[in-house]
């Protein structure tokens, strides 16, 4: 271990913030609750500032060239610190003081994770480490979730439903008080579970799986069976963005491959994906609402507008609210351009109670809160990024299907997600060219 280059960090976030809703929320069922608990929550943001002091404080015994990313993702963090000084009065906003905390770090977090990548500057063989590490992590957040879906009831989990009320001020109240997404509700109160995992969510579970899908190579027969593993996972999240992240990341590792491979696993993933998502209600995991969340979902039914219960139809439920997020949210920002301020967009919103200004698209939230130009420059930074990825195409495969994501998920407001992902764009995006000729085993350019 290396004091100045401690690359056991990122190893330790990988696993770490895999496992953390899952432990934060046990914890809070035994009885471990409020600032106590927020304090022991706070250990991903101490480790990554710690790791960040680490690695630029030891710099300056080895050479380091600031590049065309670096200034973007300062400028970026700039225009994010600005908008966190701004009052609040002056941009229109409603934030409070605690909204405003919690959105810097949610906005500051890909550029911490990025600065902590490129300061490393990670070897070959501490790639291959990292992908084994989180290859590894995706197959026991592939088993655990697959056995919980089938062998552990709902009512299990709704005993932790509190934990995202009363600590995360996120208010739920259709499933006791735990996330809707939880299950896959077809209407007519016909119930299936959706596989969640260690992150309680089939969100961030599946977007984690693509990540470890597109990074992994087939050359042995243990690969591809972790690979159906994961495969089968995700399927069972019942997250049709993620199926369709899956296919833009395969396509694009296709034309940068010049390989037909990955066209006909993206064609595949296409059609068993959407065969999967129509036949769910045939073979998923039926679950049933208790009295009071059925009262709940009879009244809602009645107020909420005609949907299809085709998860393949666009106008299904899901879907239609996707969209009508994202138009409204661009709406938003068209309209208001020079933005809200900090804490006025998202889950942030919602949990410190300021009145939501756009919700869901990382791209739109930026732009709520930091006007058009933190949001372009958030977007041309992520460009930048990805073209100087392109040289190693499973890696410039998994961000481009983050950003995918992004259009209708807020993904830099999933830790595992920001964290991971930008740090190893961090490392690999600016390689030297010696480097890149050395490194022609490495797993990102396989």
């Amino acid at each position: 271990m290396s004091i100045r280059r401690p690359v056991w960090v990122l190893h330790v976030l990988i696993v770490g913030l895999a496992l953390h809703n899952l432990v934060a929320a046990q914890l809070w069922r035994a009885g471990v609750r409020g600032a106590t608990l927020s304090a022991l929550s706070a250990w991903k943001d101490v480790l990554l500032a710690a790791a960040l002091v680490a690695v630029y404080a030891g710099l300056r015994h080895r050479p380091f060239r600031p590049t065309v990313g670096d200034w973007l993702a300062l400028a970026f963090a700039g225009v994010v610190v600005l908008y966190g000084l701004i009052p609040q009065s002056v941009l229109g906003g409603t934030a409070t003081h605690s909204g405003v905390v919690y959105a810097a770090r949610h906005d500051l977090l890909p550029v911490e994770a990025y600065l902590l990548g490129r300061g490393l500057a990670l070897t070959v063989k501490e790639e291959r480490s990292l992908v084994r590490t989180l290859l590894w992590t995706a197959g026991i957040v592939a088993a655990f979730g697959l056995v919980d879906v089938y062998l552990v009831p709902l009512s299990f989990w709704r005993k932790v439903g509190g934990w995202y009320e009363h600590q995360l001020g996120l208010v739920y109240r259709g499933l006791s008080f735990l996330p809707e997404n939880f299950v896959y509700n077809q209407g007519n109160n016909v119930v299936f579970r959706r596989l969640t995992s260690t992150f309680l969510s089939p969100l961030a579970t599946a977007y984690l799986l693509v990540i470890a899908l597109l990074l992994m190579t087939l050359r042995r027969r243990a690969s591809v069976l972790l690979a159906l593993l994961l495969f089968a996972a995700l399927l069972w999240t019942h997250t049709r963005a993620a199926l369709a992240a899956l296919v833009v990341g395969l396509l694009l590792l296709a034309v940068l491959r010049r390989a037909l491979a990955p066209a006909l696993l993206a064609v595949l993933v296409a059609v068993v994906g959407v065969a999967f998502v129509k036949g769910y209600p045939h073979f998923g995991p039926r679950t049933h609402f208790t009295a009071s969340e059925l009262r709940y979902q009879e009244h809602h039914a009645q107020t909420a507008p005609q949907v299809s219960h085709d998860a393949t139809s666009a106008n299904e439920a899901s879907t239609r609210e996707h969209l009508q997020s994202l138009r409204e949210g661009l709406r938003t920002v068209i309209h208001h351009p020079w933005g809200f301020g900090l804490g006025n967009a998202g889950v942030t919103a919602e949990r410190t109670g300021a009145k939501l200004k756009a919700g869901e698209s990382t791209y739109t939230e930026l732009g709520a809160e930091t006007g058009i130009i933190g949001g372009l420059l958030f977007g041309v930074w992520s460009l930048v990024l990805l073209w100087r990825l392109l040289g190693s195409p499973p890696l410039a495969a998994a961000f481009a299907a983050t950003l995918f994501l992004g259009l209708q998920t807020d993904v830099i407001g999933i830790p595992w997600l920001a964290v991971v992902v930008w740090a190893l764009a961090g490392s690999a995006a600016y390689r030297d060219a010696g480097r890149l000729r050395r490194a022609a085993s490495s797993p990102f350019l396989t």
